[in-house]
Order: structure tokens, then C-alpha cells, then sequence
């Protein structure tokens, strides 16, 4: 696709974040959405932006809250160009396609040099947390999810497009809009 192609020039930012739901009433969804990480039963969603904050590329809605961050990224990644270029957190370590900050050593510490990369790996990070932040505005993605589950991701996919719409993503500039009508 010729999106695929021009998303190629950017080195789009990944992240993940999870929702406490509520608790499931059949034992093997209840095992199936607990995450030991918020000792809760947990929706996870993976958002992806472009590297500036601007727009919303891909979001990945009502996945279980015990799937890592890596796995999610590693099912989805086949809607992108194969060349893409990502940039992710520790939670994404091990993947050949994103780029992640350098890890502390175990019983070590980092060397001055190594933190400086972290920290400017970090300011380029950031606008994914931002964007996180801007879905996490509307109380149905903050709180308990407490809608019926099988809506999940409609509503995560309603709240991202309100966010772009927010954000001036959905306004096309005159000339592109032009293009497409003639």
C-alpha cells in the first residue's frame, strides 16, 4: 500500500498500556485476563503514533491483560511495510525491528554515556506516553471498565478517533483533499 510506503520515512513509536475490567465470571477467561503486573483482570491496548505526536497510526484494542508487549507488537506487525522502523520501551527488548534504550546490566550500573543515550532515547519517546494520556482523558478508558466487554474495542477505537479529531488529524490540508476528490 502506498501508506505503508510513506510511513517507511518515519521511525513510528510504539507503546502499551492496560485497563482494569471487570472480573470475568468464567474461570478460564478469569485466568485467561488476570495480569500479575496489576494484580487485576486487565484489558491491554498497544497504540502506535507517528515519532512528533501527530497522528495515531494503529491501535491494537481488548487484547488480554497477560500478553506482553512484545507479543501483541510481533502479531500485529504484519500491517506494516516489512522495512518499518519503531521505537519502543524495555518492554519491547528482544524485537530485530524496534529500537529500545540500553538496558542496566544486572548488578552493574549504567555508564554516564549510556544514560545520556536513554535520556535522549526518552525525549523522542515521550509523545507516545502523551498521546496514551490524551485517550486516557475520557473516564471510560481511566476507570473500570465496566461496559460489556465484547465493546471493547469499538469504544478504545471511538475514543482514538475522537483524540485524532482533537489533535486536527482527521483535517486534511486543501490541496490533498482536492487530489483525492478529482
Amino acid at each position: 500500500m502506498v501508506v505503508q510506503e510513506i510511513l517507511t520515512d518515519y521511525e513510528l513509536i510504539v507503546d502499551s498500556y492496560e485497563q482494569v475490567r471487570e472480573r470475568p465470571g468464567d474461570n478460564e477467561e478469569q485466568e485467561k485476563y488476570f495480569s500479575g503486573k496489576k494484580s487485576n483482570h486487565t484489558f491491554k491496548s498497544q497504540i502506535i503514533i507517528m515519532p512528533d505526536g501527530r497522528d495515531i497510526v494503529d491501535v491494537v484494542a481488548g487484547e488480554p491483560g497477560t500478553k506482553s508487549d512484545i507479543t501483541m507488537f510481533r502479531e500485529n506487525r504484519d500491517n506494516f511495510d516489512p522495512k518499518q522502523s519503531f521505537k519502543g520501551d524495555l518492554g519491547d527488548l528482544g524485537e530485530d525491528l524496534i529500537d529500545t534504550p540500553i538496558k542496566k546490566p544486572r548488578n552493574k550500573e549504567l555508564t554516564s554515556d549510556q544514560k545520556k543515550s536513554n535520556k535522549a532515547f526518552s525525549s523522542k519517546r515521550i509523545f507516545v506516553e502523551h498521546r496514551i494520556r490524551s485517550v486516557k482523558i475520557f473516564r471510560v478508558v481511566q476507570d473500570r471498565f465496566r461496559l460489556n466487554p465484547k465493546k471493547y474495542e469499538q469504544v478504545i477505537l471511538t475514543i482514538c478517533g475522537l483524540v485524532r479529531l482533537r489533535i486536527r488529524a482527521l483535517i486534511l490540508p486543501l490541496e490533498i483533499s482536492a487530489m483525492s476528490l478529482g
